[in-house]
């Protein structure tokens, strides 16, 4: 681990990032024939890079996102952001589900914020791909199951064929979906190529996929795609959408709810 913080580590992962920049994206068996690395280590690079440079683990590797300014933030970094209208959403959010509903709750910090409404709920069950949801929940009445997968330290959230498959044998009622972006075009999109394969898996089989986000994601396109607009089934947000989004979601028929300044919702 010391070797992670040396001047060694620190110039192999200037000459991983001139690799990625030149040819866009590595692959961790490439890292170890190159820089005659262990898998241990190569994946550590990646996973310290991944939190300063503008590069996206991807399964196997990681590619350069050059093209987009914003990088992923990790959730202690993304917790402090727009808390209160991402606790308006939240709120907005948790007025939906009712006693007995099979709720579904993806990571990020506004799903983090409902778990912390929900917990003083009863007869509710949570499935949750995110370990610190599923910790928020812990010693409460509402039943929680959690996917299996490799935990993303970004997000917290469990990840891959794992959980994936367990996903496959569950029935989710309503799913309470963050996500990074959201355009008329690219539909709902994150920074995570393993997010998005758990993201589609959890919209698959739940009766009913609620988009949620805050202004600032509105006409943002992040790297990987989520679903196009036509799979959901709401949109739940701070401010009303701006016109073209909102004639989009009118003709699939998505159910727009507004969190107001009180904590409340209107559609």
């Amino acid at each position: 681990m010391a070797e992670a913080g040396s001047s060694k580590g620190q110039r192999r992962r200037e000459q991983i990032m001139n690799v990625l920049k030149r040819q866009g994206r590595i692959t961790i068996q490439e890292l170890v024939d190159r820089f005659g690395v262990s898998e241990a280590t190569a994946r550590r690079d990646l996973e310290l890079m991944e939190k300063s440079e503008p590069v996206i683990r991807t399964i196997g590797g990681a590619m350069y996102d050059g093209m987009n300014a914003v990088r992923e933030l990790p959730f202690a970094e993304k917790e402090g952001l727009s808390f209160l209208e991402k606790e308006r959403i939240a709120a907005a959010a948790a007025s939906l589900i009712l006693e007995g509903d099979v709720v579904g709750l993806s990571g990020g910090t506004t799903n983090y914020y409902l778990a912390k409404l929900l917990k003083t709920r009863r007869g509710i069950t949570v499935v949750t791909n995110a370990v610190n949801v599923a910790m928020e929940l812990a010693g409460s009445d509402i039943n929680v199951v959690v996917t299996g997968g490799m935990m993303r330290h970004n997000s917290f959230e469990l990840c891959g064929p794992l959980g994936e498959g367990m996903i496959g044998q569950l029935h989710i009622g309503k799913m309470f979906l963050g996500v990074d972006g959201v355009s008329s075009t690219g539909g709902i999109t994150t920074y995570s190529e393993q997010e998005a394969h758990i993201a589609k898996a959890m919209i698959r089989r739940s009766q009913a996929t609620y988009a949620m986000f805050d202004h600032t994601k509105i006409g943002r396109t992040s790297l990987f795609s989520i679903a196009p607009l036509s799979q959901l089934q709401g949109f739940i947000t701070d401010e009303a959408l701006p016109q073209q989004l909102a004639s989009i979601a009118q003709t699939h028929g998505i159910q727009t709810v507004v969190a107001d300044t009180q904590y409340g919702a209107s559609v």
